[in-house]
């Protein structure tokens, strides 16, 4: 059986061990090499687990949920929310930046790559890793979710004092997955233009994890995206 990406991070690939080996995920993979026969899909195989290629298990933080990939040209690079250097904001990354700017100061920036976030810890997870070329949620319920369920539960279940960063109904659903008792969850609306208005701004989820992981002993995040 081809590898999707045989190249995940070597701590993932120890606590997810028996996922890659189970039946969903193999179906999942001649999902997703037939998809590939006939369809452009984002993002670039090397990409598809840049989330945990960046942030080793070990390292996590943070756990930011988003849900499909962006589904334009250039624009997904395995880091839910984020673009690769010189694409322009999506809307809802604009929003974010505006409230990472409202709530902490920090300018926003040029780019809308945030490797820098998660080279710190932050797990920008998309709960759907793959999706056809300008098609969004085309890969849904193929089982990237019951992979991504499981990463969720693992943190969980193995970490402790994670922040969980649920944006939107379909993030929240997933707080099933987390003991609310070993960690943090912060909740609100999506920062889609539809939401945001609605308590996305204001909700100060960046300073309030940082505050969080300093109470619990753990160095914060420096989510300035212009200091190198």
């Amino acid at each position: 059986m081809t590898e999707i990406h045989p190249n995940i991070e070597e701590s993932w690939k120890n606590v997810l061990k028996s996922e890659f080996s189970s039946p969903y995920f193999l179906a999942l993979k001649e999902f997703l090499l037939k998809e590939k026969q006939q369809h452009k899909v984002f993002p670039a195989g090397s990409f598809i687990f840049n989330a945990f290629n960046l942030t080793p298990f070990d390292a996590v933080k943070i756990v930011l949920l988003g849900q499909d990939p962006y589904h334009n040209v250039g624009q997904a690079h395995g880091l839910c929310f984020s673009v690769p250097d010189g694409i322009p904001h999506p809307k809802s990354l604009i929003n974010i930046l505006k409230e990472l700017h409202d709530d902490t100061g920090v300018s926003i920036p040029k780019s809308g790559n945030l490797e820098k976030w998660a080279k710190q810890g932050v797990l920008l997870l998309n709960a759907t890793l793959t999706v056809r070329a300008h098609q969004a949620g085309s890969h849904q319920n193929q089982g990237w979710e019951t992979f991504t369920d499981a990463v969720i539960r693992t943190v969980s279940e193995k970490k402790s004092n994670v922040v969980f960063m649920l944006w939107g109904n379909y993030a929240q659903a997933k707080e099933s997955l987390i003991d609310a008792g070993k960690h943090c969850i912060l909740k609100t609306v999506h920062p889609s233009p539809l939401s945001a208005s609605r308590g996305f701004f204001g909700s100060k989820h960046f300073s309030k994890a940082n505050a969080f992981l300093i109470k619990s002993g753990i160095s914060p995040v420096d989510w300035d995206l212009n200091r190198k």
